[in-house]
């Protein structure tokens, strides 16, 4: 979808929705925290209540309080969601907010080639944190990148050329899986992973 309060031609991107119980409670501390309201919070249909929110360094996001449609039905199936990361241009402001205004636990992995944390809730990983370098092309903003599983991260990305995609990174196989970074026919990025092949040992976390 668009990024929120851009206008029609602005990028395709995939919007994260992150679950809460009090959707309009979550909203009104954004703005405390240095984020952004873009929208909401507002019921859709009876369905749930969603914001739509940015960070303090302008990762877009939403909220989802459910109702009658709970959020993700399969998870970590081939074509399911199976992980989801914000890629960050400001780590001091992003690792502020997200952990205050959700209460996360931190995980720090120590890799000396890489700034990048694990958010938990009750001792369960549901989101990562990437500090972006100078690898990444000046006019890449703040972003969430969403992992699909696929049983086959090479066939995937065969796929996804041959339906008019890009691939941008990778293939590259990792201890979580063997991955790809690639967009699709709009532009919208996104990555695969095959959690199935795997290479070396898992990085400790502080």
């Amino acid at each position: 979808m668009p990024s929120f309060g851009a206008g029609p031609d602005a990028p395709a991107l995939w919007n994260l929705y992150l679950a809460t119980s009090d959707a309009a409670a979550v909203t009104g501390r954004v703005e405390g925290l240095g984020g952004t309201v873009a929208m909401g919070p507002e019921d859709v249909g009876g369905f749930g209540i969603t914001s739509s929110l940015r960070d303090p360094a302008g990762t877009a996001f939403s909220l989802w309080q459910p109702n009658t449609h709970p959020g993700f039905g399969l998870t970590e199936v081939p074509g399911a969601y199976a992980w989801a990361e914000v890629y960050t241009r400001d780590a001091a402001a992003t690792d502020r907010f997200f952990p205050e205004l959700f209460g996360y636990q931190v995980g720090v992995m120590e890799d000396p080639e890489m700034d990048f944390r694990i958010w938990s809730v009750a001792g369960r990983p549901v989101l990562g944190r990437m500090a972006m370098t100078d690898d990444f092309p000046p006019e890449v903003p703040s972003y969430v990148n969403v992992y699909f599983s696929v049983p086959d991260c090479d066939v995937a990305l065969d796929t996804a050329v041959r339906l008019g995609g890009q691939v941008h990174y990778g293939p590259t196989t990792t201890p979580f899986g063997r991955f790809a970074a690639v967009s699709d026919q709009q532009g919208a990025s996104f990555s695969v992973i095959d959690t199935g092949t795997t290479d070396g040992e898992m990085p400790p976390m502080t």
